[in-house]
């Protein structure tokens, strides 16, 4: 029964594509040609070609139906995943799909479970929201087949690699993903950013999936199949382990968006449609962590407390350097996307920590590193996919994702502020948010170090979970700038001054649902704790005791003596504390809070001229760590006067860029092309040239075929 409903969670995202492609001829049609799969017709034909969709029958009903389909998986996904994972369940299953020899091998266990609940609970929040959000798109420059088509391949993708159990399935069901999520990043082609971004990631997934073939090759090379089961029982040498273990790394580390192959993310994110970001943010990351999970812990038969130091490593690198440059960006989907990198780069450290403490004899405090890890991934799929959708609201709204060009909504759209905080509050780790428990847990895995006898680890420890606190600090000023810059102060575009509260209900109630989630996982987080532990039972053998993991007023992952938090105490405390600070201030005349203009420092009116931008926000911030980035800071002042001494205006210019850019892949570019161009010597034009390389090719065949 739990299999049957993870497969109808897959099947409904299959329809709800399928729906969208043949019940839109016409989109798909003009789909297919823009993308150069079909010629564009003529004549009349282009006249019934060109039909908008407010001439089609049904078109609000159309688009309703496939994204009720997309829900309806979303739904199954979160039965299936909360089933599997109560039941603690281990299922295996054979399709009549793949190679002949090789039929497609399904598994749904608790890991996959827990997967399966992140991007159900993501997929039923974006169904909601879709609907609203695709009606600013125009039938004819973009059509809803592609959209829709490409929306339910690309869960499909995901959900197919959580219920892989062999190499086969599992890079079929990866490309899927991975293709599929480049027609949707592509999908307002016309813009050179777009097809950038696009080629981009298809360039660095691939790049990726090879990897990971690699990897698989690597387990396979020493076992009797591609299945699963067969590569657990792979002896490997610790050299071949360790080599399989960096090909997973970079492969799933790439599309995780580690640092330092991340560069897609802040290129792909901001260009693809909002709730396409949410589910490439929120959720596909996600998935690539399942991978090095499903690798690590389940496929090689020992870990090595190395690996452990490599992921913590990546991993802090990751988190530091993603919130610093989520710090510098004035887009704010390129900002959360940004932010994805210091989350997952979060994440590894934990994981990290986990094997460290599994290499060296400590299975408690390793399922302590994998149910933070777990915990904050799970968290993160909330808060990051509730932020993307407040930002679709704010471009819907505005027409703006330049944070410099915002300012002043909290007035206008007073309902998308509040849960907009609740994103930032969570995202910033601010307790009473689910946020603030998962990264506690995470130090309090750091805190653990005095147990490990190496001398290195006990001095790299400490300074990671420094860098996490210095992470957490500036994720708390980075938001900081953005709710403030946004929705606090006056208007900076007429486009701001202008907006109201979004009129579809659907989209606010997607994201309202998410910060509901948000706030109930912060003050009762003992049930997904719960749930993580099967897993942790799963995967290693080992779980947090009930006494001090499972209950519902107290956490105290370790013991009660070394640290505790209470979720709903704090929240009590809260709002006593509220409730004496409001009747304080009620209480006397001269205390009553009394509403007044805002001083305006006696020039006689404020404009949002005076208000401060992004790059006068973090200014400090840049001065202490310019050397993170390339800053190409510029001030240009227009003089006029008899002697030029008078100064009439004054033009600012900065420019951040990435490290990565010029360190990494401009040499790469450069060699390949220095390459292509000395392969491009091969075609001389010159007939006898080509029969000679003809003969020489066939020469070598025979040789290679008679040996």
């Amino acid at each position: 029964m739990i299999l049957i409903l993870a497969y109808c969670a897959v099947l409904l995202s299959f329809a709800s594509g399928l729906l969208a492609l043949m019940m839109n001829q016409r989109g798909a049609l003009l789909a297919l040609s823009r993308y150069g799969f079909t010629n564009k017709p003529k004549g009349n034909c282009r006249a019934w070609f060109d039909k908008s969709l407010e001439e089609q029958r049904f078109p609000v009903l159309l688009r309703q139906a496939v994204f009720v389909l997309l829900g309806f998986s979303g739904v199954f996904s979160v039965l299936a995943g909360l089933s599997v994972l109560v039941t603690k369940a281990v299922i295996i299953d054979q399709i009549a799909l793949g190679l002949p020899w090789l039929p497609w091998h399904v598994r749904f266990d608790s890991l996959s479970g827990f997967f399966f609940l992140i991007i159900g609970i993501a997929v039923s929040a974006v169904s909601i929201y879709g609907p609203g959000y695709v009606n600013s798109y125009k039938e004819a420059d973009h059509p809803f087949a592609v959209l829709g088509l490409f929306t339910g391949l690309f869960v499909a993708g995901m959900l197919l690699v959580l219920l892989a159990d062999d190499a086969f399935m599992f890079m079929i069901a990866w490309d899927l993903m991975s293709v599929a999520s480049y027609f949707l990043v592509a999908f307002q082609h016309e813009n050179p950013a777009n097809r950038r971004a696009a080629f981009l990631y298809l360039l660095m997934a691939e790049i990726g999936a090879l990897a990971i073939i690699l990897a698989f090759g690597v387990l396979a090379s020493f076992s009797d199949g591609f299945t699963f089961d067969a590569l657990r029982s792979a002896k490997l040498s610790s050299n071949w382990a360790s080599i399989a273990f960096v090909l997973a790394l970079l492969g799933f580390g790439m599309k995780a968006g580690l640092v330092p192959v991340h560069v897609w993310l802040p290129e792909a994110h901001p260009v693809a449609p909002s709730h396409i970001s949410a589910l490439m943010s929120g959720v596909m990351l996600k998935v690539a962590l399942y991978g090095v999970i499903r690798f690590c812990f389940d496929l090689l038969s020992e870990v090595h407390w190395q690996w452990g130091v490599v992921l913590l490593v990546v991993g802090t690198l990751s988190a530091l350097g993603g919130i610093l440059y989520a710090m510098m960006q004035t887009n704010l989907k390129r900002l959360l996307a940004y932010s994805s990198v210091e989350n997952i780069g979060i994440i590894f450290m934990v994981l990290g920590l986990s094997m460290i403490f599994m290499a060296n004899g400590h299975p408690k405090l390793a399922a302590l590193g994998l149910l933070a890890a777990l915990f904050h991934a799970f968290n993160h799929a909330l808060f990051k996919n509730l932020l993307f959708l407040g930002a679709g609201i704010l471009h819907h709204q505005t027409h703006e994702l330049s944070i410099d060009m915002m300012g002043g909504l909290i007035k206008r759209m007073p309902q998308t502020s509040m849960i907009f905080l609740v994103g930032c509050m969570s995202i910033s780790s601010l307790p009473l948010f689910n946020g603030f428990v998962s990264e506690w847990l995470a130090f309090q895995t750091a805190l653990q170090v005095d147990v490990l006898d190496n001398g290195v680890l006990r001095s790299l420890i400490p300074v990671a979970a420094a860098a996490l606190a210095l992470t957490a600090a500036l994720a708390a000023a980075c938001f900081v700038k953005v709710f403030g810059l946004i929705f606090l102060g006056l208007p900076r575009s007429r486009n701001c001054d202008k907006a109201h509260e979004i009129k579809d209900k659907g989209m606010l109630a997607s994201a309202a649902a998410l910060a509901v989630l948000c706030f109930l996982v912060g003050i009762f987080p003992g049930v997904i704790i719960f749930l993580i532990n099967s897993v942790a039972g799963q995967l290693l053998g080992q779980t947090l005791p009930n006494d001090s993991a499972l209950g519902w007023l107290w956490l105290a992952p370790v013991s009660a003596e070394q640290a505790s938090y209470s979720p709903p105490l704090v929240l009590i405390g809260a709002l006593v504390a509220g409730c004496v600070s409001f009747w304080y201030l009620r209480r006397s005349p001269l205390t009553i809070m009394r509403r007044a203009a805002t001083w305006d420092c006696g020039f006689g009116g404020l404009t949002s001229t005076m208000q401060y931008s992004s790059s006068a926000f973090t200014m400090p911030l840049r001065r202490i760590f310019a050397r993170v980035w390339l800053i190409d800071e510029r001030i240009d002042k227009d003089m006029r006067g008899a002697m030029a001494m008078d100064v009439a205006a004054v033009h600012y210019q900065l420019k951040v860029e990435d490290h990565s850019w010029p360190a990494l892949y401009l040499p790469i570019a450069r060699s390949v092309n220095k390459l292509a161009k000395q392969v491009g010597r091969i075609q001389t034009g010159n007939i006898r040239v080509y029969l000679g390389y003809s003969f020489v090719t066939l020469v070598v065949m025979l040789w290679v075929v008679s040996g």
